[in-house]
């Protein structure tokens, strides 16, 4: 599985244009396959803070080459699960 350095994997099918646009008739994306530095880089940042502001998400999101949107997505994702936990 080829993966670029630090780059997510996007599964993207024949009529998906790119990683950020939507895909087929549904306008969804399909899930973004994080690498484990990735993760690794998200949950140590999950611990120190749950909730980022929007320069913390925008310095994540260069530092990660990530989009912001990914960055939320995640962040809300996570809370959930640690909710669920609780």
């Amino acid at each position: 599985r080829p993966s670029g350095a630090g780059q997510p994997v996007p599964e993207e099918g024949p009529e998906c244009p790119g990683p950020e646009e939507p895909c087929g008739r549904g306008g969804r994306r399909l899930r973004t396959a994080f690498s484990a530095e990735q993760i690794s880089t998200l949950e140590s940042s999950f611990q120190r803070q749950q909730y980022l502001g929007a320069a913390e998400r925008r310095q994540l999101a260069d530092r990660m080459r990530l989009s912001e949107v990914q960055i939320k997505t995640w962040f809300q994702n996570r809370r959930m699960k640690l909710k669920r936990q609780l």
